[in-house]
């Protein structure tokens, strides 16, 4: 049951993540951004991203990121791995320099990250195709950021695609981080934008944890791309 909440407060909440797509949606179709890829990044930002697709009638891909946190503190991600036709691994240098860690390490926990990306994703999209990304409009779609971590990462694998533009759209972000990803994009479109914030969670009255069947069940609803075969040069 969603907790109670008075009708004040509810107005300033998106009613679950699809609520918040259609509203980013009619943000994005003002843009004109012609026929652009809309990329969600899991598992949070598919329900998102879903409506955004179907709204810009927009094929419909994902990102994956996995952190690879240091030893002896495995929630300090001294790198991030990004899927695709051409995995990238994103170094995070202030962080590499006093962690002591090798590249060695940082190589074989690739590997291990690049696997549990490849069996989600033959699981959320059965074999389905990368979605070509050069020279596309390229939209990055979350639920919400908080640190802005895998964002950076993924953004930045993107950047590396030479798409003809690359747009970041999320419900609600930091204003201090998204000052930051603002020099890493050419658009950033954001509903909500507060200067204290405490969880992307907070802003939402359904903020539901999505789980894999709900995942596969969306992309589906959602047309995600059924192209034949997969295109090595193209990644999420």
């Amino acid at each position: 049951m969603l907790p109670e909440r008075n009708a004040m407060t509810d107005a300033r909440l998106f009613a679950d993540r699809r609520a918040a797509g259609k509203a980013l949606a009619k943000r994005l179709v003002k843009l004109g951004l012609g026929d652009p890829v809309v990329l969600a990044m899991p598992r949070g930002g598919v329900p998102v991203a879903v409506e955004i697709a179907r709204a810009l009638g927009s094929p419909l891909d994902l990102v994956f990121v996995r952190k690879i946190g240091v030893p002896f503190q495995p929630e300090l991600a001294v790198a991030a791995v990004v899927d695709g036709g051409e995995p990238l691994i994103i170094i995070n240098d202030d962080i590499l320099t006093g962690a002591a860690v090798t590249q060695a390490f940082i190589d074989e926990q690739a590997k291990s990250k690049l696997a549990e990306i490849e069996c989600r994703r033959r699981a959320y999209l059965a074999g389905r195709a990368h979605v070509p990304l050069e020279g596309r409009v390229l939209i990055l779609v979350d639920d919400g950021i908080a640190t802005g971590a895998s964002v950076r990462a993924a953004l930045a694998a993107l950047r590396r695609k030479m798409p003809k533009r690359l747009v970041l759209a999320v419900p609600v972000a930091p204003a201090d981080i998204l000052d930051d990803l603002g020099t890493r994009v050419d658009e950033i479109v954001c509903l909500k934008k507060p200067k204290v914030f405490y969880s992307v969670g907070r802003h939402y009255i359904d903020f539901h944890q999505i789980l894999d069947d709900e995942v596969v069940r969306l992309l589906n609803e959602g047309g995600a791309n059924r192209a034949e075969a997969p295109d090595p040069a193209s990644a999420n």
